[in-house]
């Protein structure tokens, strides 16, 4: 017995050394597709707008901070985003608690119908509010107010799009918040708002701020429903990139403008990243339905009932009023725009049918799922190996800041301007061994940039859920990694594997920023295609925007519904 145990010792010592190789190996495919069609292209840009005779001139920022009109486009970036993120939490808290506390009929589809704008791509979103508040909208014909050409539009449209997020962070911790907490502090003397504000407020307040921080990021870098809704008299930051970089070949200004969007949103991902772990700090928890009770009382049915009233006019409206407006043509009431998808006519907006996007979109959607799964699979793995024990401190020390490193690596495309992004690609991936431009791929290659971050944060819980125990048992037995992972792990997080797939494909569906620069005329994907049909003017066009938005939602919703039939996402609070 004793030998034996020496023997199995022997066998575990160089396990840190081989840990570290092993995750070092799995970092390299993540890290050399982020620096080939990530940091090469978003660093190529800056060059080439920084850059003059082949140094670099910094006084630009002074140039370009010191205009009026890019200070007035700062100013509302930061303006907007704090107003959205204050009225998306002021409206969502108390659906927050209405799901976390509350069980009533229709619970999990009504949650899935309240995810639903998360997934939707930007465009489609801008498209359903126009066809609520713009022009010829419901509002217009019914009282004549429009509110397209008004900051209210925006707000109204990034309440829309972020109240899942508050939904899904906060009422995730609170359903699994002990009542009984609260309950004590009730028997002591304590009000009911008073006991709420000193036991349950605290514990939720890095929870809080998790989603506010959120809202807040994807708002400072809102682009279709600004730029659908915004119209030319409100521009954030990625709007103003693409109108300098699209409209005026200004790429010295849009260089600055890019660079001063990811500190900012270095800042935003910092503050993030420690609210999470002030939420993951020691609570007392519950199982979620444990929780969740019949509502009691007038004042429990008035909050589910006035909840279920925000959900429907400001999440379920919008998108009812986008489907009747794609079937409302000249003649009345018909599929007149659906069919005129199928082909393109000679003042046509694209050279091929515009149903054709959708195929595109799919194709492309597929492409870029597979890549995002590679990478950001073998991403996660590489973060939820076990923590070195052994071995050189200085070593030890040195892989434990890189792996941070790499995993805050990992969040950049989703702060890095995609309008930069886009037209990187352009510029730095057109010379052999990496010309891309003539290739199908590069459309897919970056949606996969957006989607990496989505499998990660999706596939990282459940990779750290499993019991350690089970890898190392397998490695003493003389498993491979490979073989570890693929008899240990994988059955073990298939059911997430499945839905970072069904993540990574609707925001590949979804994206525009970088796909509006790099995708071929007779190939455009859905978000292009409908954006192109907003940008022109006609009946036809308008409805054939509504036609093909409709379509969008509908592919972004059965994904969706899907995922929601896989897992109920209310336990970890992560999307």
């Amino acid at each position: 017995m004793v030998l034996a145990r020496s023997e199995v010792a022997r066998t575990r010592r160089p396990v840190p050394v081989r840990g570290t190789a092993v995750r070092l190996g799995l970092m390299a495919v993540p890290l050399a597709f982020f620096a080939l069609f990530f940091a090469y292209p978003v660093v190529a840009i800056v060059g080439r707008g920084l850059k003059d005779g082949g140094q670099w001139q910094f006084g630009r920022f002074g140039a370009v901070l010191g205009d009026p009109d890019i200070a007035h486009v700062l100013w509302f970036t930061v303006w907007q985003a704090a107003a959205s993120t204050a009225l998306t939490l002021l409206i969502a808290l108390p659906g927050a608690y209405v799901f976390a506390r509350f069980a009533f009929p229709g619970k999990q589809l009504l949650r899935a119908v309240v995810a639903v704008p998360f997934v939707l791509p930007t465009v489609v979103v801008g498209s359903a509010f126009l066809a609520l508040v713009g022009r010829g909208g419901l509002l217009d014909e019914l009282w004549g107010l429009r509110l397209d050409t008004s900051v209210w539009a925006i707000l109204l449209a990034h309440v829309f799009f972020n109240y899942a997020v508050v939904v899904r962070t906060v009422g995730g911790l609170w359903s699994q918040l002990d009542p009984r907490q609260e309950e004590a502090a009730r028997m002591l003397g304590a009000g009911r708002f008073e006991a709420w504000r000193r036991v349950t407020l605290p514990a939720l307040g890095p929870a809080v701020a998790a989603a506010a921080l959120m809202v807040f990021l994807f708002t400072f870098t809102s682009f279709g429903a600004v730029q659908i809704l915004g119209g030319p008299t409100f521009a954030t930051l990625e709007v103003e990139i693409y109108r300098q970089t699209a409209e005026f070949l200004d790429l010295p200004t849009a260089a600055v403008l890019t660079l001063v969007q990811f500190a900012a949103v270095l800042g935003v991902l910092a503050l993030h990243a420690l609210t999470v772990r002030r939420r993951e700090s020691a609570l007392r928890l519950v199982p979620a339905a444990q929780t969740a009770r019949r509502p009691r009382g007038r004042g429990q049915w008035a909050l589910l009932w006035g909840t279920l009233g925000v959900i429907t006019v400001l999440l379920i409206v919008p998108l009812a009023v986008l489907v009747e407006r794609s079937f409302d043509g000249p003649d009345g009431y018909g599929t007149g725009f659906y069919t005129s998808l199928r082909s393109a006519t000679a003042d046509s907006t694209f050279a091929v049918a515009p149903l054709d996007a959708l195929w595109n979109s799919l194709a492309y959607g597929a492409a870029a799922t597979a890549i995002a799964l590679v990478v950001g699979g073998l991403a996660a793995a590489a973060l939820t190996l076990p923590r070195l024990r052994g071995g050189a401190s200085g070593r030890t020390a040195w892989v434990s800041r890189f792996v941070r490193g790499f995993d805050a690596l990992l969040m950049l495309p989703l702060g890095v301007s995609a309008v930069t992004v886009g037209f990187g690609f352009l510029i730095s991936l057109d010379t052999p061994p990496l010309d891309l431009r003539a290739s199908w791929w590069l459309v897919p290659l970056a949606q996969a940039l957006v989607g990496v971050p989505f499998v990660v944060r999706t596939m990282l819980p459940v990779l750290r859920a499993v019991d350690g125990r089970l890898r190392e048992a397998a490695a003493v037995l003389g498993a491979s990694p490979w073989r570890v992972w693929r008899e240990v792990d994988l059955p073990l997080v298939r059911r997430a594997l499945l839905i970072a797939a069904g993540f990574a494909f609707a925001v590949s569906l979804g994206e525009f920023g970088a796909t509006v620069f790099i995708a071929r005329p007779d190939q455009p994907t859905l978000p292009v295609a409908v954006a192109r049909l907003l940008g022109r003017a006609g009946e036809l066009n308008y409805g054939q925007a509504m036609a093909l938005s409709t379509i969008l939602m509908v592919v972004c919703a059965a994904a969706l519904l899907i995922l929601e039939r896989l897992r109920p996402l209310d336990h970890s609070g992560e999307f």
